[in-house]
């Protein structure tokens, strides 16, 4: 059974929540102005699960016969076989419902959301067969996760928040061109549409720069939105060095170091961020 759940995990990347659930809790912390209360953050994470869960189950299915394809990719559940597609729609049909049930226990405009949020996250799986917008479409999915936060805290909407959330959905389009560096002849020859396959890796590689630059002041016009303090401003710090550092090691004639740059660096991103901005609100 523990065997059995390994796989559903591997099939989703949990390991990768890591990019998207500390900007829960950073939207959390602001809209509570500070710590909000411990059954509003167990709810808020187990909506996040079960958003996230199904978004990537759903990726994995609308993807089975393209990922079986790619020599990057056949090594997963749905082509390998060790998940079989009806499993896959019922691992997505439990987790569309701790989604829904998780919002429903946090309050009614976030049960109202619920819905926009699963097409914008299962609409991103299509994206990448006609549009190089693949990349903000995933960085606008993640960029939701502070915005849900600070509605399943306040239960209103407030447009404060769509700092945060922009500035996510920026970082996240950065380095996800840079992870598309890897099939840029596989999405060629597949005539699937990325920045990478259009405009190649040197590119590419000042497009993702680009995005990494505007989310960094995107931080900053939050900083004086929210009036927050030192703690931010040197989380801030952190993570535009480690940004600095990611691109460095990145060049068109040298990419051996992609994957460390887009999983082990964007994790001290995402985690750093979250927590001093939580530190900052609480202390």
């Amino acid at each position: 059974m523990l065997g059995r759940v390994g796989v559903y995990l591997e099939m989703i990347k949990v390991a990768h929540t890591v990019f998207a659930l500390p900007f829960a809790f950073m939207g959390a912390f602001l809209a509570a102005g500070g710590l909000p209360s411990g059954r509003t953050v167990f709810y808020v994470v187990l909506a996040m699960f079960g958003g996230r869960s199904a978004a990537m189950g759903f990726n994995r299915l609308v993807d089975a016969e393209i990922d079986a394809r790619n020599p990057r990719t056949s090594g997963r559940a749905i082509p390998k076989g060790e998940v079989s597609k009806p499993m896959a729609g019922v691992f997505i049909f439990l987790s569309v419902l701790l989604l829904l049930l998780s919002a429903a226990k946090l309050n009614p405009l976030c049960l109202k959301l619920s819905p926009v949020l699963l097409l914008l996250l299962f609409s991103y799986s299509y994206t990448k067969r006609f549009t190089w917008v693949s990349h903000v479409v995933l960085g606008a999915c993640l960029g939701a996760a502070p915005l849900a936060a600070w509605i399943a805290v306040t239960g209103s909407f407030d447009p404060r928040a769509l700092v945060i959330s922009f500035a996510v959905l920026f970082w996240v389009a950065g380095f996800d061109i840079l992870y598309a560096l890897q099939d840029i002849e596989f999405d060629r020859k597949e005539g699937l549409h990325s920045i990478p396959r259009h405009l190649g890796v040197g590119g590419s590689l000042w497009v993702a720069r680009g995005c990494h630059f505007v989310m960094a002041a995107l931080l900053l016009v939050g900083y004086h939105i929210f009036a927050l303090g030192g703690w931010f401003l040197a989380g801030w710090a952190v993570c535009v060095a480690v940004l600095v550092y990611e691109h460095a090691i990145l060049r068109e004639g040298d990419l051996s170091r992609l994957n460390v740059a887009f999983f082990n660096l964007n994790g001290i991103v995402s985690v750093a961020l979250g927590l001093f901005t939580c530190l900052d609100l609480v202390l």
